[in-house]
């Protein structure tokens, strides 16, 4: 940054602006200068209080299995079947003999016996249960921990730990027949587990060390760049996640002695355990299906040769039914060589897939667990959204057409306006940026609704052409910006506040800013500054989002609920940059985004895209383009209606549930 004169800024002068707030409510005062915080978050926001929340309900619950179904479900916030999968082996046998649950029935592409096999195991675990006249021949127990998984008490066992338990545990009676269900259970999941182990450990000695290592060191990348997960081998916890880290992520740099897999570089294949066995066999698999967000498929689960098989396969289904081409046959066993052939051709098939086809995840934030999904074609509640985007669009920018579509091809017949002032705005672009984030958050029914960037396109027009790859990625987050466009009754859910609900979207602009500058050096050359550079994988498909007030600070503080996310591609002098800007919305409270709003959300997102890489050829031909709005002081304007923020503090702030 330089000063007014046009001299290089100084340290002690960026240090000086680095100490004044640029929260809208206090813009230009000292910060820390307050005496207390204006909004105090409840000391249960959050996964600790959802948790809460969910053992009261299930302690409340009339039978096992009723208070079961509540458990699995966080009380409606996930798919049950994401919890069976996080049970170890001892405790899936204890449920199964118990109540004739097992994950294999929670899967929506169960084979045709699957319904036979759920139908006996009931039918046994009514059996099992107790009688009026038989005591029970070994009292259980069953708790929630602070993990939200469920902790089950088998026979032979100790008590549950109550400090790793949210609340108290359900007693649970067993009778004879029970106890020999769960042996019969035990039995065959001790022995598959056993030839899963021993499958996994000649399929990585056929690998040969160098080959050992190159995965190892594949899957050690895959946790430094893709999003937070929690990964179980039996009682074994893998995570690059809060807490006591045990892979490579924000805390374990690469090559740290606590990271796993960094432990496992160069060691004999003798001496890993067999969970570390299985866990790199399940990672590659993974990974070779669809890259290194497939991971986050396993987020929360045991991470198993079978779960992984059933994902495998699921997904086979999924994109079988997409026309195009061949289908991709089923796996001949779940022997790790077969399960790698098809995570090749499904990996193969995917390409064809996303050319006749949307995929998407769907993102279940209370266990920060993601399912790929291939959306049906767009409906007319798609139509109608893209609509009224278009209508809005229409009437507030010099374009002319009928769809999306049109509008586009409208600009691109003539897109000099992009970079020429339009309306309250120094730029077409940020014009259009900002007509766009503001029809599509009332045309959705958002809270909110956002979209970022970056603000020189000449600057970085100039930084690719010299191929100067250490200066992008020293560039800071106020190199980029992002609109934030809340609709007025956004307000409740800040206390009534416009004040807070300016502050809100400042802070989500500030996060957007983040994760461009975060996602900008995936697309670089992969050159020593770049790799050494904290980033992600840039995402290429969009996703829909539950409940994802549970972790992430931000969201709990600011009611980030539902939200859909249209990441978009834009071309910059020749290079591709994936992720480079998206659309975003959400909803504080009310009925979650559908796919529908989806496949809307991702077509009005493709059109800002468009926009962005029409002004990127604009600058490469030698235009002068920059985007200077959407700062803190545009974002108070916008919201309260008023001039500068003042330095009262802002009124009718309330401390905010989850």
């Amino acid at each position: 940054m330089k000063d007014p004169a046009g001299r290089p800024e100084s340290r002690r002068a960026a240090n000086a602006r680095k100490r004044i707030s640029r929260r809208p409510s206090r813009l230009g005062l000292p910060a820390g200068s307050t005496a207390k915080p204006d909004r105090v978050r409840e000391a249960d926001a959050g996964f600790s209080g959802l948790l809460k929340r969910v053992w009261r309900r299930a302690a409340e619950a009339g039978d096992l299995r009723a208070s079961l179904q509540v458990l699995l479900t966080l009380d409606g916030h996930v798919p049950a079947g994401i919890q069976l999968r996080a049970l170890n082996s001892v405790e899936q046998a204890a449920l199964t003999a118990l109540c004739g649950l097992s994950w294999r029935d929670a899967d929506d592409t169960a084979d045709t016996t699957a319904g036979g096999a759920a139908a006996t195991r009931t039918a046994a675990a009514a059996k099992a249960a107790p009688d009026g006249g038989e005591p029970p021949v070994f009292l259980g127990e069953i708790g929630l921990t602070a993990g939200g998984r469920i902790a089950v008490r088998t026979p032979g066992a100790r008590p549950l730990d109550p400090r790793d338990l949210v609340g108290g545990v359900r007693r649970v009676p067993w009778s004879r027949a029970a106890l020999a269900a769960y042996q019969d259970e035990l039995g065959r999941a001790h022995k598959r587990g056993a030839d899963r182990a021993a499958d996994c450990r000649a399929w990585l000695a056929a690998q040969g060390a160098a080959g050992r290592d190159a995965l190892l060191v594949q899957a050690r990348e895959a946790a430094l760049r893709t999003a937070p997960f929690v990964l179980y081998q039996e009682d074994t916890q893998y995570t690059n996640f809060r807490g006591r880290n045990t892979l490579t992520g924000k805390t374990l740099w690469p090559g740290h002695p606590d990271c796993a897999l960094s432990a496992l570089i160069g060691l004999p294949l003798q001496l890993w355990s067999d969970q570390d066995t299985q866990l790199l066999v399940c990672l590659t698999l993974l990974i070779r299906s669809a890259g290194f967000g497939r991971i986050e498929e396993a987020n929360g689960t045991q991470l198993t040769v079978d779960h992984v098989a059933d994902t495998l396969e699921r997904v086979r289904r999924l994109y079988n039914a997409v026309p195009g081409a061949e289908p991709v046959p089923a796996a001949a066993s779940h022997r790790v060589a077969d399960l790698d052939r098809l995570a090749g051709a499904l990996r193969e098939r995917r390409r064809s897939v996303g050319a006749h086809a949307q995929l998407y995840r769907e993102i279940h934030g209370a266990l920060m667990h993601k399912v790929e999904r291939v959306a049906a074609a767009p409906g007319a509640a798609a139509r109608a959204r893209q609509d009224a985007v278009t209508e809005r669009l229409r009437a507030g920018l010099p374009l002319a057409g009928r769809t999306l579509t049109e509008l586009g091809e409208s600009l691109a017949a003539a897109p000099g306006w992009l970079a020429e002032p339009h309306g309250a705005f120094g730029t077409g672009l940020e014009s259009l940026v900002y007509e766009s984030v503001a029809a599509a958050a009332d045309a959705f029914g958002a809270d909110f609704a956002m979209s970022r960037g970056i603000r020189s396109l000449p600057d970085l027009v100039r930084a690719l052409r010299g191929e100067s790859w250490a200066e992008i990625c020293d560039w800071d987050i106020t190199r980029f910006f992002c609109c934030v466009v809340p609709r007025p009754q956004a307000a409740v859910h800040f206390g009534g506040s416009t004040a807070a609900l300016a502050d809100a979207a400042w802070a989500m602009s500030s996060r957007m800013q983040y994760n461009s500058w975060h996602f900008v050096a995936g697309n670089l050359p992969r050159v020593p500054e770049v790799t050494a550079r904290d980033h992600f994988v840039p995402p290429v498909i969009p996703d829909i989002a539950f409940f994802s007030d549970q972790h992430h600070h931000g969201h709990v503080n600011n009611n980030v609920r539902f939200s859909i996310r249209s990441p978009h591609a834009v071309e910059v002098d020749g290079r591709r940059f994936e992720g480079f800007m998206d659309l975003r919305l959400l909803r504080c409270a009310g009925d979650p985004f559908d796919e529908q709003d989806l496949l809307a959300a991702h077509q009005v997102s493709a059109f800002i895209a468009h926009a962005t890489s029409l002004a990127a050829r604009l600058v490469a031909a030698g235009m002068a383009l920059e985007v200077t709005a959407f700062d803190s002081g545009w974002h108070w304007k916008a919201v309260t209606g008023r001039g500068p923020a003042a330095a009262a503090s802002p009124g009718g702030q309330v401390p905010k549930a989850s």
